[in-house]
């Protein structure tokens, strides 16, 4: 039988509520630190902001994707912190009304990609397989080839779990071995197939050399000290094809950076951030620099999932005098200093965490000047720094 009370919200859900319905007045009582650092001014433009979103105000709840503030008219996610005396100490509420997701059972996504990658790896295995002559057989190699060059020069196949990496390898070994084939086979004519299996393979390899060994042009003033210790891999890094962050300006140089283990990136079964392989490595500071923001109370996210927090996490920014370096999604409780500090190039800052927008543990990087993002290079990583790299210091 269903449990017929309502299920009990955490504080922060009761302390946004309190927050939002009351008058500018009662903020420096209700959240001191929030109104001293924005001002009550901004929370107002904040506050009516939402009202125009969500309408007549009604209930804050909690849910997987965060806080959920309901009015009359619609949604709007937010999040927030507070201290044991029910003071509201951090606040975000997000710009946009919030649409709640379909969910629907499904496969594992390390599941559902070995199934598909499957498929097609099958499907180009058996063609190769039944070709009815050496051109043709050449052209449908080009194309596996192709198909092969997108997957390993544009994925991050080392981060996989190990069954789809297997599935991906096992179809190459698969198409190789149809050349038993050739001695027996008729020349053929099919130079149209082949044509087309050369363009898509010399496409593919393109594709991959131009993501690879792209430049934004806009160098910083001097390399910085790598912030890891040990072998790192580069899941996000270079240019559009291989790195999500190039619709960013500020962030289209970033690099996001992560440890392998035993099954891919974790060093055991489990969903929690502290079976993956980066979770809770030093960070250490790039540069030497003033901090000009930190934070280190965000609680981790599930991996693989994501409730709305501050994109960045718990995080330390440093201003270099020449350029703004920003490194983010630390460990709660790790983050060793404040905002005004002076930090030293080799200062501990914290540990890699799964915080902000992350769906696994990892450290995110990236320098920019007046709003644009900067190529980021490394005292002794030379080279080009992109998706597929590991980066060893």
């Amino acid at each position: 039988m269903r449990d017929p009370r309502p299920a009990q919200q955490p504080p922060e859900a009761d302390a946004l509520a309190r927050f939002l319905t009351a008058g500018p007045d009662q903020w420096p009582r209700l959240a001191p630190r929030v109104t001293e650092a924005v001002g009550v001014a901004t929370l107002e433009r904040i506050v009516h902001a939402t009202a125009a979103r969500i309408g007549e105000f009604a209930t804050v709840t909690d849910s997987p994707d965060g806080l959920i503030v309901s009015g009359s008219t619609g949604r709007v996610r937010a999040w927030a912190q507070v201290a044991p005396d029910g003071e509201l100490t951090a606040l975000r509420i997000e710009g946009a009304r919030y649409t709640p997701p379909r969910r629907r059972p499904r496969l594992p996504a390390a599941l559902t990609w070995t199934v598909y990658l499957g498929l097609v790896v099958l499907w180009n295995v058996l063609t190769v397989w039944t070709a009815d002559d050496r051109t043709t057989w050449l052209a449908d190699m080009a194309t596996l080839a192709a198909f092969y060059v997108v997957v390993e020069g544009c994925g991050a196949p080392a981060m996989q779990p190990r069954p789809l990496r297997r599935t991906v390898e096992a179809g190459a070994v698969a198409a190789l071995a149809s050349a038993w084939r050739l001695p027996g086979l008729p020349a053929g004519h099919g130079v149209l197939g082949l044509t087309v299996g050369a363009v898509l393979l010399a496409a593919a390899g393109s594709l991959v050399v131009t993501a690879r060994l792209h430049r934004w042009r806009a160098p910083l003033s001097r390399p910085l000290l790598f912030p890891l210790e040990g072998a790192w891999y580069v899941v996000q890094g270079g240019g559009p094809a291989v790195n999500h962050h190039t619709r960013m300006a500020a962030q289209r140089g970033a690099l996001d950076l992560v440890a392998l283990g035993p099954y891919g990136t974790r060093t055991r079964p489990g969903r929690e951030p502290a079976a993956y392989a980066a979770y809770g490595r030093p960070v250490r500071s790039p540069c030497d620099g003033r901090v000009i923001s930190a934070a280190g109370t965000v609680p981790d996210q599930r991996p693989g999932e994501i409730r709305y927090q501050p994109p960045y996490g718990n995080h330390v920014f440093l201003d270099t005098g020449r350029e703004i370096v920003k490194m983010a999604h630390l460990r709660p409780g790790s983050v060793t200093v404040s905002e005004g500090d002076t930090v030293r190039a080799g200062q501990l800052l914290g540990e890699v965490g799964n915080t902000g927008n992350s769906t696994e543990p990892h450290l995110h990087i990236h320098a920019e000047r007046d709003g644009t993002g900067l190529d980021l290079q490394f005292t002794g990583v030379p080279g080009r720094l992109h998706r597929g790299r590991t980066i060893r210091a």
